[in-house]
C-alpha cells in the first residue's frame, strides 16, 4: 500500500527523532546560549520535519516538491554545523555528537535520494 502521510516516511521519522533528541540535549546547554546555539539548533533540526511536511503538501508539482526538499537538506546541514559547535564548546560529548551526526547524515542521504528521484513521491495528475 502506498504511503498516505508524510509521517509514514522513514526519513520523516528519523528527522523527527533527531529533532526531539536535539531538544532534550539542548536543555542542558548554558543559559547564555539560550538565544544563540540552543535556539538555532532546535530551529534547524525541527525545520527539517516542517519542510518535509510542506514538501509533501506540494508533491503535485515536482519543482515545488524538490525545492522544499532542498530546504530540508539545507536545514540538515545547518544542524550538522550546530552539533559541531555544541561538541567543540563542550556542551555534548564526542559520543553524543557522533550518534547525532550519524543520524543526521542518514536523514541527509535519504533527502538526497528523494531530490535525485522525486517521481515515486509525486502525486499523479488528476484529469
Amino acid at each position: 500500500m502506498a504511503v498516505q502521510t508524510v509521517k509514514e516516511l522513514v526519513v520523516y521519522q528519523k528527522a523527527y527523532d533527531l529533532a526531539m533528541r536535539v531538544f532534550e540535549i539542548s536543555k542542558k546547554f548554558p543559559l547564555e546560549e539560550r538565544y544563540a546555539l540552543t535556539s538555532q539548533i532546535r530551529r534547524s533540526s525541527r525545520s527539517v520535519c516542517l519542510n518535509l511536511r510542506e514538501a509533501w503538501a506540494k508533491r503535485r508539482y515536482e519543482a515545488h516538491f524538490v525545492s522544499k526538499l532542498t530546504d530540508c537538506d539545507g536545514e540538515s546541514n545547518e544542524t550538522d554545523s550546530s552539533l559541531d559547535f555544541a561538541r567543540d564548546c563542550g556542551y555534548i560529548t564526542d559520543a553524543v555528537h557522533k550518534e547525532l551526526v550519524t543520524l543526521n547524515r542518514e536523514v541527509g542521504k535519504m533527502l538526497g535520494a528523494m531530490i535525485k528521484n522525486p517521481l515515486p513521491f509525486l502525486l499523479s495528475p488528476v484529469f
